[in-house]
């Protein structure tokens, strides 16, 4: 268990709170009993993967650790689950996609406006020796937009998977594939 603790203390938020401190008594105990130590082992082996795709899908390092850690909680609360689907990393980015989805839909997120995401430099002319910057650029986009760019050139999902985890028609998915690049393509050539 001593592996559990440091491995929650690892993924700690901002705020400096371990994520094993906020579980609730019956998301700890669904893992606790299960007694896998593959949580920890997939967890430890992803936790990468997990910050970098939060990343590109939230436009700043502090909401994507928020969402790192919110959906290794989810994972961890649903481990059972988790460790019977066919395909585990599929199933880790259903769930971290869906947390950015439904934490957009909050209405405390449309109160809030940034100009720029305070880790990142403001927009800047393109370099061509230092090439385009990308991430500028998705935060122009809105949130399914970005998870459909992400979802299909980052993780290289076809349309019928993005439209599985988005949980959408592969239309949709089509549609907000060819807004999100007009959009990307208007951003770049404006630099």
């Amino acid at each position: 268990m001593h592996e559990m603790d440091d491995l929650m203390t690892a993924t700690a938020s901002v705020s400096g709170e371990p994520l094993a401190k906020r579980l609730t008594p019956a998301g700890a105990g669904a893992a606790a009993e299960d007694g896998d130590d593959g949580y920890t082992a997939y967890v430890s082996g992803r936790v990468d993967w997990i910050r970098r795709t939060a990343y590109l899908l939230c436009g700043d390092w502090t909401s994507a650790d928020d969402l790192a850690q919110q959906t290794i909680y989810k994972l961890y609360v649903h481990w059972a689950k988790a460790r019977r689907a066919e395909s585990l990393d599929a199933y880790t980015r259903v769930v971290l996609v869906r947390e950015f989805l439904a934490e957009r839909r909050k209405a405390w997120w449309r109160r809030t406006s940034l100009v720029a995401p305070p880790d990142l430099p403001a927009a800047a002319p393109a370099d061509p020796e230092r090439g385009l910057d990308l991430r500028n650029a998705l935060t122009g986009l809105g949130p399914r937009q970005r998870a459909t760019v992400v979802l299909r050139y980052y993780c290289d999902l076809s349309v019928a998977e993005t439209a599985a985890v988005l949980g959408c028609s592969e239309g949709n998915v089509k549609s907000q594939t060819a807004r999100a690049l007009a959009t990307l393509r208007g951003s770049l050539e404006d630099r």
